[in-house]
């Protein structure tokens, strides 16, 4: 078995947050699994991109609202290099509908791909880690509007909103079983606003930070290094939104 310890990241294929998280457990000396739905080539890109620097890493498909993909998804990580030491939840959707026009077919796919994956994963992988005599620690990616919600999103928030009680909950159950297996949740804030945002409503968001700017995805990596690294942290969430969630404005 190798000594070096292993991370896998969902939602790590595209060039997003969980890719900057992946980007930051490499260079901390992980070895890489990346995870992806359908952005394959962006994900064997960045897996090349980790070999030249000399970071052990493989991409693997897997649809994480079935539990068997799940299941195979962190075996091919278990076979590859024996063990599991880290697992960051990042893979989400987020589609705006109007409260009027929001089906449901739209809060199941939402709960399937934002709630379920992330429990079948943490259950799947937290019970490996309650196995190793290291245990292992989960970090999961939570929204700071949970808290805020703003309109069109009404499918979307219920199905974030349960990451924290998700969180607490396989804090206790996985803690209890090996007290070192920790879970914990980053609640992101806007760190990597889409590009098919409008300049005024970039302007909009970044006016309701108090820090007074856009957030960067290495913001996030950083919490989620935090996390990895405290091992007297667990059951905790922390918000990286540059005070969005506690600023009122000009109210």
């Amino acid at each position: 078995m190798s000594q070096s310890k292993v991370a896998l990241v969902t939602g790590s294929g595209k060039h997003r947050i969980g890719a900057s998280i992946a980007d930051a457990l490499g260079r901390r000396g992980f070895r890489i699994v990346l995870h992806y739905l359908t952005s394959g080539n962006e994900a064997r890109e960045s897996t090349a991109r980790f070999e030249q620097l000399g970071i052990p890493a493989i991409a693997v498909q897997a649809d994480l609202t079935v539990e068997a993909d799940v299941k195979r998804l962190i075996a091919t990580a278990v076979g590859q290099w024996g063990r599991l030491d880290v697992l960051v939840t990042c893979a989400s959707i987020w589609r705006p509908k109007r409260l009027e026009e929001t089906t449901a077919s739209d809060v199941q796919q939402h709960f399937e791909a934002n709630t379920l994956s992330t429990f079948l994963c943490c259950q799947h992988a937290g019970l490996l880690m309650v196995g190793q005599p290291e245990g292992g620690c989960i970090v999961t990616i939570g929204d700071w509007a949970i808290r805020r919600p703003y309109r069109d999103y009404a499918a979307y928030f219920p199905s974030k909103g349960a990451i924290p009680a998700l969180t607490r909950s396989l804090a206790v159950e996985l803690g209890t079983r090996n007290p070192r297996v920790r879970v914990n949740c980053v609640h992101s804030g806007p760190a990597m606003i889409p590009s098919q945002v409008s300049r005024d409503e970039r302007q909009a968001i970044v006016r309701g930070t108090l820090v007074a700017r856009e957030g960067r995805p290495d913001n996030v990596a950083q919490a989620v290094l935090y996390l990895v690294e405290n091992d007297f942290v667990t059951g905790d969430c922390l918000t990286v939104d540059g005070g969005r969630s506690i600023y009122a404005g000009d109210v």
